[in-house]
């Protein structure tokens, strides 16, 4: 595709903007290890649900949500808005409190003073891995293959030159950085989303070809389908939406940065809107394409076909603009969550347990270097992976890692006869019977054998826990769902009052969510 000088502007631009803002936040951050991780604790509502999603939507939802929608349909959105009911409720509604009120640096803090050390190291492990391949491999490598498609720059020098160029302001500025460019990012993400959806819609003949594709939305397939069986909500797709949203430092460590528990709250709620709306404008194009794009061979490659059939010049620049932005903050969030937890959970747990906050961020920045260089590496293996669409690939590996994780957090918190033991066996379990399962039973949907990992891995965790000794009660005080979860002190009732209340909001946009459920059951 030849672009016009407007959109190489608009484009570079945009890349110089957001590096010299990222730059510009690191040199605002102090030398204090809670201003480098946290933002200082800083951070209201609205920046904390607008970077969970800047952070959360990506080159794996414009590119990869993109093409399961055209080759599956309408519901390809549920893997999205399925987060709303599960994944961000369990955090507004269960884990949320203990996160804020014991000042947790890192989720698997929890896990630490839940279980003891062996599980926190466990979790750090088991995620650290998701992060590498999942988070910002395949996130680089979609986004080099768009690049590519639109623009002929090889794979390799678009997936290293997005890689270093993220890696420096995150790195040098921690997450006041990462959060100052997401909030930037999110914004221009959106507005590129809109300007491709509307243009997608006029192409295929008006808003009448989103009512005409309406009559075939369908929500909730047979058990036997191979990607989204309605089974999926029994186990699959309900532990990977804990484990992603609730239980992930990747999204909860900007909740862990709210100024305090009802920011957090309205935070994880306006995030829930923003979830609800920036699926809608990456799905409905992929819905409506087939009317002028009937057949194309590579779904991944719909978003780059859209951009060079449709848009007149100016545009092309901003919507790639979006992209870019959708890949950089993910990154940007990705690697920060990585040095955080190498930092908090590795490095000052067994390295340097006297670590001063300067050797501890000193130490966080070269952990991001290496974690930016794994990166790389995991998204040219994945190009191997071009001939399906990747985005079901990703949740295929969120499948592998994650049972283990949300039951060492569910039963820790609902259970309070969960023991060390019982959650370690469950996190060791998920790997290796995730495997097994995948070898004995290749064509059993991959949602329903997480969903069988998910519920070994409870038994299992029982199992073990009934046959070790118990945690004495004095241990277990803010770390077990009880009464007090729900209390708030006096001069919280105030910001709970009228339209200030979580709650109100809350049932908005969770009635808006079950109306599209059942209207296309």
């Amino acid at each position: 595709m030849k672009l016009e000088w407007i959109d190489i502007t608009i484009f570079v631009v945009y890349i110089v903007g957001i590096v010299l803002l990222g730059l510009y936040a690191s040199r605002q951050s102090s030398k204090s290890k809670r201003d480098y991780f946290l933002a200082g604790d800083k951070l209201p509502w609205w920046m904390i649900g607008g970077s969970i999603i800047a952070a959360n939507i990506s080159s794996h939802h414009l590119v990869g949500a993109m093409g399961a929608a055209y080759s599956r349909g309408f519901v390809a959105i549920t893997l999205e808005w399925g987060a709303i009911l599960i994944g961000f409720n369990a955090l507004l509604w269960i884990f949320l409190p203990f996160y804020i009120r014991n000042g947790f640096y890192t989720v698997p803090e929890y896990l630490e003073k839940r279980y003891g050390n062996g599980t926190r190291t466990l979790y750090a492990v088991l995620i650290l891995f998701t992060y590498v391949f999942v988070e910002i491999g395949a996130v680089l490598y979609l986004g080099g293959l768009s690049l590519h498609a639109l623009f002929g720059i090889p794979i390799l020098y678009s997936i290293f030159g997005m890689a270093v160029l993220t890696g420096l302001y995150t790195v040098l500025g921690g997450l006041k950085a990462v959060i100052w460019t997401e909030m930037v990012q999110l914004v221009i993400l959106v507005l590129g989303g809109i300007v491709l959806t509307f243009a997608t819609i006029d192409a295929a003949g008006g808003f009448q070809a989103v009512v005409d594709s309406s009559t075939d939305w369908k929500m909730f397939y047979p058990a036997s389908d191979p990607d989204f069986p309605w089974t999926m909500y029994l186990g699959g797709l309900l532990c990977i939406s804990i484990f992603y949203c609730a239980t992930n430092q990747f999204i909860v460590q900007r909740v862990l940065a709210a100024k305090n528990e009802w920011h957090g709250r309205m935070g994880v709620i306006f995030g829930d809107y923003l979830k609800f709306f920036v699926p809608l404008i990456i799905t409905i194009p992929a819905l409506v394409a087939p009317k002028f794009l009937p057949h194309l061979d590579q779904p991944d490659l719909l978003f780059a076909t859209l951009v060079e059939t449709l848009l007149p010049k100016g545009l092309v620049g901003l919507v790639m603009a979006g992209l870019i932005s959708a890949i950089m903050s993910h990154i940007s969030g990705a690697i920060n969550s990585c040095t955080t937890i190498l930092t908090v959970d590795v490095y000052s747990q067994y390295i340097n347990k006297k670590a001063t906050d300067v050797e501890a961020i000193r130490f966080g920045k070269r952990a991001g270097v290496a974690i930016i260089i794994l990166g790389i590496m995991s998204a040219v293996v994945l190009i191997s992976h071009a001939d399906k669409p990747v985005f079901l690939y990703l949740m295929n590996l969120y499948g592998l890692f994650t049972p283990g994780i949300a039951t060492m957090f569910l039963m820790g918190v609902f259970w309070k006869r969960t023991t060390s033991q019982g959650a370690l066996a469950a996190g060791l379990l998920t790997i290796p019977l995730s495997l097994i399962l995948e070898f004995a039973l290749p064509e059993m949907p991959f949602f329903n054998r997480t969903g069988i990992v998910f519920w070994a891995c409870m038994l299992v965790c029982v199992i073990v826990s009934l046959c070790t000794p118990a945690v004495p009660a004095d241990r277990l005080e803010n770390l077990i769902l009880t009464k007090d979860n729900f209390r708030r002190s006096a001069s919280d009732k105030a910001k709970y009052s009228g339209f200030k209340n979580p709650t109100l909001w809350w049932a908005l946009i969770t009635a808006m969510v079950l109306y599209f459920y059942i209207r296309y059951f």
